[in-house]
């Protein structure tokens, strides 16, 4: 319950209050279960305030100092928070719903099991902030900040993420299902098992995103949306990026459903595996062969092979390696790529695979046996990426021209 003499100087008014919390600034006021329906309490320092279960439908907040306050179960439905100050605030259980918060600061605000259904949340800034399982139906997201929050489970249903800022942000098991996320940068988001079917991705970017098991169905893109780097891996397993959404889903299903593979022979694809090392030096080689095959319109699929390859990982390269236009391998400084190599190529008969080597290191020792199948190209020098990529068009057209000669005619 509220302490009696706190909120008898409340209701004095909001000058009234200010100077007594000034005089007594390291006081924590108790509002609990306070009834403050339609107060103006705009500009109030209510820092670290005890309003848990307090009843403040349609009470006036702009500005107010609300950090860190303990808000757990209260009532805000309707209220006006614009501009209002909620950084650390304790908000679980609250009913935000229909709220204004336009321009609020809610930095590390803990929002779990909150509602904030309709709220209106405009350029409001949640950076690291923990609302797990919170419900923003059809809230009005437009340019609010949510880097880094922790928004796993969360309904974001027809909500309104247009240009929100969503980097490094864990929305795991989310639902955005036809949630307007035009323009929006997710880049580095985890979106495993997320639901983001018919969600609007125009103009959006989420590059690196990590989307796991995430239903994809019937999004909406452009030629604006970059996908680049998306990892389909699950937890403890090797990485797989590939480049849209689409292919995502496709890989995934591919490596979890037996019968899929089964058509893989039939699939006309512009997959190219690349295969390598995913040390720091090797990777930024194979990234920058990854981005250059995209600009020659082929959907490049990047595997780390810096783990010990295992008889699940062998098996998975074979089936990626089938559905491959031509395999890209580089064996400089190799690891799990020799073991790769002599478990697939001796099955590919008609996908021809491209070695490449930094200038003055040496192909394994055994490499020199897979040369006797006709599929497998003399190893090709570069000096760096650079140089790689100048002769990218080479070896495309060297990969072509071999497939060509393997796979019969019409």
């Amino acid at each position: 319950m509220a302490n009696p003499k706190h909120l008898e100087i409340l209701k004095q008014g909001v000058g009234a209050w200010n100077r007594w919390r000034a005089k007594y600034p390291t006081l924590k006021p108790d509002l609990s279960e306070a009834s403050l329906r339609r107060q103006n309490l705009g500009t109030a320092n209510l820092q670290n305030t005890w309003l848990s279960g307090a009843d403040l439908y349609k009470a006036e907040l702009g500005e107010a100092n609300l950090e860190g306050a303990h808000l757990e179960d209260a009532v805000l439905k309707q209220a006006s928070l614009d501009m209002a100050r909620l950084d650390r605030a304790k908000l679980v259980e609250a009913d935000l719903s229909m709220a204004i918060l336009i321009r609020a600061k809610m930095r590390g605000a803990c929002l779990n099991d909150a509602n904030l259904a309709d709220t209106v949340l405009q350029e409001a800034d949640l950076t690291e902030a923990i609302a797990w399982r919170a419900d923003f139906r059809r809230a009005n997201l437009h340019r609010a900040r949510l880097a880094k929050a922790q928004l796993g489970g969360c309904i974001f249903t027809e909500a309104d993420l247009t240009f929100a800022t969503l980097t490094h942000t864990d929305l795991c098991e989310a639902s955005l299902l036809h949630t307007r996320l035009e323009r929006a940068d997710l880049t580095g988001a985890s979106l495993a098992k997320a639901n983001m079917v018919a969600a609007d991705l125009s103009g959006a970017t989420l590059t690196g995103a990590w989307v796991y098991g995430c239903s994809a169905w019937d999004v909406v893109t452009d030629d604006a949306t970059r996908q680049d780097g998306l990892i389909i891996r699950g937890p403890q397993q090797a990485a797989i990026t590939v480049e849209n959404l689409e292919i995502a889903q496709f890989i995934y299903l591919l490596l979890h459903n037996e019968k899929i593979r089964h058509v893989i022979d039939t699939v006309t694809s512009k997959v190219v595996l690349i295969l390598g090392r995913f040390t720091a030096e090797r990777k930024a080689v194979l990234e920058a062969l990854r981005e250059e095959l995209l600009r020659h319109d082929f959907a490049p699929v990047l595997f780390d092979f810096d783990k010990p390859a295992g008889k699940d990982l062998t098996g998975t390269v074979e089936t990626l390696a089938r559905m491959a236009r031509f395999i890209i391998a580089d064996l400089t400084d190799p690891r799990s790529v020799p073991h790769e190599l002599a478990t697939v190529v001796p099955y590919l008969r008609t996908t021809p695979v491209v070695p490449l080597k930094l200038a003055g290191s040496k192909a394994y020792a055994l490499f020199e046996n897979l040369l006797s199948y006709p599929w497998v190209l003399e190893p090709r020098d570069y000096e760096d990426a650079g140089a790689l990529i100048a002769t990218l068009p080479e070896i495309i057209a060297s990969a072509e021209e071999k497939a060509a000669s393997l796979r019969p005619g019409p």
